[in-house]
């Protein structure tokens, strides 16, 4: 940029700014593409350290790609939980799936924040530092129940190696975000699952499979903690729900015009 207007970039007005972002569209196709982001952070950057508000410089925004999460299917989701062999990983990824917890929301559970007579979860201080209940299944309260009788935890549901023992990270006896990334990849791979499948993955499975099973989408919203309907909307594109599942027009046609219907 300075050696296109031979100038810094912060003696540029904002018409030579919108000029040089355009000449920037034009030869990189998109502005998706990796060098026009970067042109724009780095400007972005150079102004906040230099004083000036990126909107008076007229600096576009960059929409977010909006991809669609991967989900599991429940016969994927059944592999995946019977995969584990230690009895607090299957416990784990039943926390995660059945309670769609997201990853530092697992590991900050406590004993205390298990109510097995409701049953429910208080999931304390999740995401934007907002607390919320979410259902417990009977079938995860047993296997709690279990683990707590082998483990004997004292707060932290998950427990990590002692503090003595580990190196770096964090300063509690929490189990480690690479334990419960580690636990899922594992249970991935043993359960042949080809899908990429991550921690987060489960939270997104449990909130599609709810709308599958007829839970009306303000109150996945609250199970889920988001803040906007909007984010929860995602789950609509992806979820089979309704009068009617979607179905492809081969189906229908085969059965139609197919002398054996297959």
């Amino acid at each position: 940029m300075s050696l296109h207007f031979k100038c810094l970039p912060t003696e540029l007005d904002e018409d030579q700014l919108t000029d040089y972002l355009n000449l920037v569209q034009q030869e990189h196709n998109t502005p998706s593409e990796s060098y026009f982001k970067f042109t724009i952070y780095g400007l972005r950057l150079l102004f906040k350290i230099e004083g000036i508000k990126p909107i008076d410089m007229g600096l576009p925004s960059i929409k977010k790609d909006k991809k669609l999460p991967v989900v599991l299917s429940k016969e994927e989701m059944w592999r995946l939980l019977q995969a584990p062999d230690l009895l607090k990983h299957k416990i784990l990824i039943g926390l995660l799936y059945g309670c769609g917890l997201r990853c530092f929301e697992s590991r900050n559970v406590r004993l205390r924040d298990l109510d097995f007579d409701r049953k429910m979860l208080h999931v304390y201080q999740g995401k934007g530092k907002k607390d919320r209940y979410v259902p417990l299944s009977e079938h995860l309260i047993r296997g709690l129940k279990k683990y707590i009788s082998a483990e004997k935890p004292e707060d932290w549901l998950f427990n990590g190696q002692p503090l003595e023992n580990r190196k770096g990270g964090d300063f509690d006896s929490r189990y480690s975000q690479k334990g419960v990334q580690w636990a899922v990849s594992q249970a991935a791979k043993k359960a042949d699952i080809s899908k990429h499948v991550n921690v987060h993955t489960l939270r997104h499975t449990y909130a599609t499979h709810l709308l599958e099973d007829g839970t009306d989408i303000v109150t996945l919203k609250g199970l889920l903690g988001h803040e906007s309907i909007e984010t929860t909307m995602i789950y609509l594109h992806v979820a089979q729900s309704g009068r009617v599942k979607p179905f492809s027009p081969l189906d229908t046609l085969f059965s139609a015009c197919s002398p054996n219907g297959k």
